[in-house]
């Protein structure tokens, strides 16, 4: 240690052409060609270690984006979802103020909380029962139009079979000529049929279809007279059919129910 010291002492006293700056020059040149070989050969391994280092952080700053992308993600759908059931509620409430909703009920707005598993069961469930005042048979719309009518209720939901349920038929009216039938499944999916309408009476494409709400010797429809239904698609009359064959394009959208309206007689006691 001492040496060292000593020598680091010469070493900077000396000058340049000194004689520990001459040895140090020498070693230098004669140590440059092994410096070198070292480089050459530690060089794939620093650049093998920079390729993983970088891929390790690659992997995880993608990662990190997948994570940021799939929040984003989650966050659009949400707010689409919550934009839907905005418009929803807000397209509910002008029906509801309009001079055309049935004055005799009160509205029970509530969600589309399940569908039927089967087509042959046309039937959606709803987050309100009993307990709101829902009754069997109460008639279900939207803005749109009827829906259906409440098949099975619970204290807090309740089962809704649909207009395009093939073990449900509406009483309805032809806005236009006053032709009366009966509105129920089509033979496609979604579509349905204005059926026993008499040849006597008239239909054009394009008329639109309401509830016909009828009453006969103190008994009533279930359903109040003029909730849309949708407009005559398609009409023909034959001399060997007994009825006019025709078809209804619904204003209502069943594939894509968010919500709806339980129409409840406020006649009603017991609620």
């Amino acid at each position: 240690m001492l040496l060292s010291l000593v020598l680091i002492t010469v070493y900077f006293r000396e000058p340049a052409g000194g004689g520990l700056h001459s040895i140090q020059g020498t070693g230098a040149t004669v140590l440059r060609p092994f410096e070198v070989a070292s480089n050459r050969v530690a060089a794939p391994f620093q650049d093998a270690y920079g390729w993983f280092a970088g891929l390790i952080h690659a992997k995880s700053e993608n990662a990190r984006l997948r994570d940021q992308i799939d929040k984003l993600r989650a966050e659009v759908i949400q707010n689409t979802n919550a934009a839907r059931e905005n418009d929803d509620l807000r397209a509910q409430l002008h029906y509801i103020g309009l001079a055309r909703f049935p004055q005799d009920y009160n509205p029970i707005n509530t969600d589309v909380i399940s569908r039927s598993p089967s087509e042959f069961q046309q039937q959606v469930g709803i987050a309100a029962g009993s307990s709101s005042g829902i009754r069997v048979n109460d008639p279900v719309a939207t803005a749109d139009g009827l829906v259906g009518k409440i098949s099975s209720v619970a204290p807090h939901s309740a089962t809704v079979t649909l207009l395009t349920d093939p073990n449900l038929n509406v009483s309805a009216l032809d806005v236009q000529t006053q032709a009366v039938g009966l509105v129920g499944h089509g033979e496609g999916q979604g579509t349905l049929t204005l059926d026993h309408v008499q040849k006597s009476q008239v239909l054009h494409e394009g008329d639109t279809i309401v509830t016909q709400g009828w009453k006969v010797k103190g008994l009533s429809s279930i359903y109040p007279y003029g909730i849309p239904i949708g407009t005559v698609s398609g009409a023909t009359n034959s001399e060997v059919d007994l009825y006019w064959n025709s078809q209804v394009s619904p204003f209502v959208n069943f594939e894509s129910l968010q919500s709806v309206i339980v129409l409840v007689p406020k006649t009603r006691t017991g609620r």
